[in-house]
């Protein structure tokens, strides 16, 4: 594969990625084997292998174990559910549960249910409305990343050789920017917690 049909690949497997639009989701309660169904069939696209399983009923029952979700109402979930649950899909590749915890605690605890001010589903469209502007700049950065990777190791004579550490180059740039981000959103999730902390100490 040429360089420029790999990054073409490359662009169309990210442009294929989608979020749920909240309007698809039914606003009626559904039963467990319902949910695990409309999430699989609204995020296939993200799905590295065909046969991967995007949710599972252990899952599901491990998030409310976990305190992530709420319990469902006689066994159905709702439409706030289903939101929560497109949250914890995105998070858990790169947080560990204690970390969504810290998150979801106070989400949940002042914006879930009828009484909230702000519901999740406004607050889910107001974060997701920027998805087409953070996509158009992640490609950027991509593609910049790519041809950067391509500069690497020009004085290798083997064109075989050469490509192997070209990828691994790209490869190692888009780690290095994962393991930046996740150093960041970490850090925001301790100070969180600290906070938390301090505010329990002047009460």
């Amino acid at each position: 594969m040429s360089n420029e049909d790999c990054l073409k690949s490359l662009i169309e497997s990210i442009r294929k990625l989608d979020y749920i639009n909240p309007d698809d989701i039914p606003n009626i309660d559904l039963y467990m084997d319902q949910v695990t169904t409309f999430m699989d069939e609204h995020l296939k696209s993200s799905k590295r292998y065909s046969e991967d399983k995007l949710l599972t009923k252990t899952m599901i029952n491990n998030y409310t174990k976990n305190e992530l979700l709420p319990p469902p109402n006689k066994k159905k979930y709702s439409k706030e559910h289903i939101l929560l649950l497109i949250f914890i899909y995105y998070f858990k590749n790169i947080l560990t549960i204690s970390d969504i915890q810290h998150i979801f605690n106070p989400l949940t605890e002042k914006y879930y249910g009828k009484g909230a001010d702000i519901g999740l589903e406004a607050i889910y469209k107001e974060v997701f409305s920027y998805e087409k502007d953070q996509m158009d700049n992640l490609l950027k950065d991509v593609i910049r990343k790519f041809n950067k990777s391509r500069e690497t190791f020009s004085n290798i004579e083997s064109e075989e050789e050469k490509e192997f550490l070209n990828t691994f180059s790209f490869i190692c740039m888009l780690s290095f920017d994962v393991y930046v981000k996740k150093q960041m959103i970490e850090k925001l999730i301790d100070e969180s917690i600290l906070d938390k902390k301090k505010m329990k100490k002047k009460d």
